[in-house]
Formats: structure tokens, C-alpha cells, sequence
């Protein structure tokens, strides 16, 4: 879906900005990604109401937000390698424990994870970047990226990719021995050229749905590159859905909720973000997502059995050849940006 796609749907699904009073918050978040039951408690108890909108892709929502310039939505889901990206073009407000004063129960070593995460961004989850396959139709144990990358013909076409440059480009980097923040233009060529090779075989860049109709669940695709936690959400409908960290490693990520500056409803918005980081509506949160809280008070309300699930807490062990994304110099993130487009659109 293109931009202007993107920002038409958007605005259907989450009303015009300029319709929006003080009672209601927009906010900008991947799908099944909060448990609405809580949206609901937020509205009973403040009399606010929180209208959520989706994009499928770190590169979607920012291409939207670049669109129309930081404006249109009131909280925001962000990856930790965009906040200093947003916070440079002024479009998120400063945050501190005056206006969020439950930061008390994040852990300090994810508030200071990525460059200006600690102004501008309150955590809210983490997790990894895996292979999420159904063992029933792929006649091996997954182990590798290879397994995904170079796919065995009866996979061909029944393969998915996530449609974000640095999840992309990251996992063909990984794939080959390398660094997922390499700048090296050489290993920039073997990744693209691997992703090309791989290209006839993607039967789709577009992240999979995690509810009953997804392609996983059907049996439409067969294999995917997919976020850990999802592998939970979508083992609901079939128990053949298993989920891999290859053994090269992947990405460690974390996502962070944020304020955006063009916002009319800041005192709400940072509000809501304070009501989700109470201790007992973060625990409900992580088990409703399936994935790991950075918030301490509210993972000591959790059970043993979800701490010890190694798609939602894998161990050190399991992830240490997994790394986080840094910046990257411009030329890099350029160069990037035009193996993405060539390989995508």
C-alpha cells in the first residue's frame, strides 16, 4: 500500500483530527497490540476516550507520520530505533516522571536502551525478530535464516517477509554472518543480492495477520519472518505454529509509547500512558500481547509460567548472537533505503 493509501486509511479508521474533542485520544499502534478491555477501564475511570488506528510496519507508520508532518494522533507506538529520528524533527513532547510518574517501575536499562528513549519515549514492551513456520507443511526443523532465505521449492511462494528496511535488510545481514547495523558496502551488496534470489518465492511483504484468518492458520503460507510474541497469539488456532530463533541471531527490540508535540490532548495523552504503566494493568497488558514487560512492579505480578516461556523471555543464552539496531550514518541509511525500495516496491 502506498503512502497516500496509508494516511487515507488512517484517517477513515481513526477519524479526522480536527474532529477530535477533549475527551478523546487518538492513538497509533500495531494491531492486536493492547488489550481493548483496558481502553474500556481507561475511559470508565477518566471519562477519556482512547481511538485507536493501525499500521503494519515500523516504515508505514513513519512514512505517515513524515506525511503529515508528526501531526494527526495524539499517543504513538515507536520503535526504539526511531525516537531520536522523531524527537530531531520536533515531533514528540519530552517526558519525565512529572508527567508519568509510574515511570518509577521501568527498568532504567530500557529508558536509556536507545539515543533519547529517556526524554521522549515510556517503554512498553520487548521482544525478538524470529521465523514463525507451520511444522506440519515444512518437512524440517527451522534453525537458520537460510531456512527463510533460501527456501526449498515446495516453500516457493508460500513464504512472507516483514516490510520494514531494517528488519529486512537486518535479516539478510544475519543470514550471512554479519552485523545487522553493518555498513560495510560490500555485505550491502551480498544482502540485497540475497533478498533478490529470494524475492519470486515471497508471496507477500505485507505482515501477517495474528487472529483466526490468518494465512499461517490456513495453511496459505507456510513459513514467516515474525515478531516472537505474535508465534502466542497465533498458536490459539493451530498448534502446528511453531516459532525459531535462528541460531545466527536476530534483532532485540523494544517499543516505547510516546507523545507527539503536535498534540492538543497532552495533559490525556500522558494520562493514559501513565494508567498503562500501573503495575497490574502492565501485567494484564504483557499477557494479553504476549510479550515481556520492561515494567519490574508489574512482571513480579506475572506467573512464573509466562516468565519462563522462552518465546517471551528467551534466555541469554538463546539470544547471544542477537544484537540491537544503532544509528547509522546517513549514506548508510540511504543506501539502505534504495536496496528496500528496489527489493519491495
Amino acid at each position: 500500500m502506498n503512502k497516500a493509501s496509508w494516511v487515507a486509511l488512517s484517517l477513515l479508521i481513526a477519524g479526522s483530527p480536527v474532529q477530535a474533542n477533549s475527551t478523546e485520544l487518538l492513538f497509533f499502534n500495531w494491531p492486536d497490540y493492547m488489550d481493548p478491555a483496558i481502553l474500556t477501564e481507561f475511559e470508565q475511570r477518566t471519562g477519556i476516550r482512547v481511538k485507536p488506528s493501525y499500521f503494519d510496519s515500523d516504515s508505514a507508520r513513519n512514512e505517515l507520520l513524515l506525511e503529515t508532518k508528526g501531526k494527526g494522533f495524539d499517543v504513538v507506538l515507536i520503535s526504539g530505533a526511531s525516537i531520536r529520528v522523531m524527537a530531531k524533527r520536533g515531533w514528540l513532547e519530552p517526558l519525565d516522571a512529572t508527567d508519568v510518574p509510574n515511570l518509577k517501575h521501568i527498568a532504567p536499562s530500557w529508558r536509556t536502551a536507545y539515543e533519547e528513549a529517556n526524554t521522549y519515549g515510556v517503554p512498553y514492551s520487548w521482544g525478538s525478530v524470529g521465523i514463525i513456520y507451520r511444522k506440519d507443511l515444512v518437512p524440517f526443523t527451522v534453525t537458520s535464516w537460510m531456512d527463510l532465505m533460501r527456501p526449498i521449492e515446495a516453500l516457493k511462494g508460500k513464504i512472507t517477509m516483514i516490510g520494514d528496511s531494517s528488519e529486512l535488510i537486518g535479516a539478510a545481514l544475519k543470514a550471512l554472518g554479519y552485523s545487522l547495523n553493518s555498513t560495510d558496502v560490500q555485505e550491502l551488496n551480498e544482502a540485497e543480492a540475497l533478498l533478490q534470489a529470494q524475492a519470486p518465492a515471497v508471496k507477500t511483504y505485507r505482515y501477517l495477520s495474528i487472529g483466526d484468518d490468518s494465512a499461517l492458520v490456513s495453511g496459505e503460507v507456510a513459513m514467516s519472518m515474525m515478531y516472537s510474541g505474535d508465534t502466542r497469539m497465533l498458536q490459539q488456532y493451530n498448534d502446528n505454529i511453531v516459532f525459531a530463533l535462528p541460531k545466527e541471531g536476530g534483532n532485540v527490540w523494544a517499543d516505547y509509547l510516546g507523545v507527539l508535540n503536535a498534540s492538543t490532548e497532552k495533559a490525556a495523552a500522558k494520562r493514559f500512558i501513565n494508567f498503562l504503566n500501573e503495575p497490574e494493568i502492565a501485567a494484564r497488558n504483557a499477557q494479553y500481547i504476549y510479550y515481556a514487560t520492561p515494567n519490574r512492579a508489574a512482571e513480579e505480578l506475572l506467573s512464573t509460567e509466562f516468565k519462563q516461556d522462552p518465546i517471551i523471555y528467551p534466555s541469554a543464552e538463546a539470544l547471544e548472537n542477537s544484537e540491537t539496531y544503532h544509528r547509522l550514518p546517513a549514506r548508510t541509511q540511504k543506501r539502505r533505503s534504495a536496496i528496500f525500495s528496489r527489493i519491495v516496491y
